[in-house]
């Protein structure tokens, strides 16, 4: 669960202060993090648009590789930058650190139909797991830094592409 108290007894310095840019930029993936109420619903749906938008243009074969590369990218970038913008805001785990949702949100839209229902589905999938956290989902927050930040969305976004392929296969979400 994301928390606002700081990681110390002294008050908690803005990212903008001493987090890179860079870092600033990838962890509220664009900015989407800064927008409220729930931070994390308005990343996972920025995810899910951008998704959306990238994969009209690519064809059809490109659409799962393309897919896992940028989840992939998304872990990949996001735990130095989760990292350096926790510590730059005192915060073990801000809110507005987006870039966890981004990873677990690709995560689950891999191999998904591409439109509105199964785009749907795997939003409410993903934000339910990343709620209510199942094992070891919770466990996995634990780990340090950018890692705790964004693993447990991984595992979070697992458990709703497992999910998602089960409704697909069975034909409960239409194509």
């Amino acid at each position: 669960m994301k928390t606002d108290s700081p990681a110390s007894t002294s008050s908690p310095v803005t990212e903008s202060v001493s987090a890179p840019l860079w870092a600033t930029l990838v962890a509220t993936f664009l900015g989407a993090g800064r927008m409220k109420p729930g931070p994390g619903t308005w990343g996972s749906l920025a995810t899910v648009a951008v998704w959306a938008v990238v994969s009209h243009f690519l064809p059809t074969g490109w659409l799962v590789p393309v897919n896992i590369a940028l989840a992939a990218l998304a872990v990949a970038f996001g735990i130095p930058a989760a990292t350096r913008v926790a510590r730059a805001s005192g915060l073990k785990d801000p809110q507005f650190v987006v870039i966890d949702e981004t990873a677990g949100q690709l995560i689950t839209l891999i191999a998904a139909p591409l439109g509105a229902k199964s785009f749907l589905a795997g939003f409410i999938l993903f934000r339910a797991f990343d709620i209510v956290k199942p094992p070891p989902v919770r466990q996995l927050e634990r780990l340090p830094e950018g890692t705790g930040i964004v693993v447990d969305d991984v595992a979070a976004g697992l458990y709703g592409l497992a999910v998602m392929q089960l409704l697909l296969h069975f034909g409960l979400i239409g194509r």
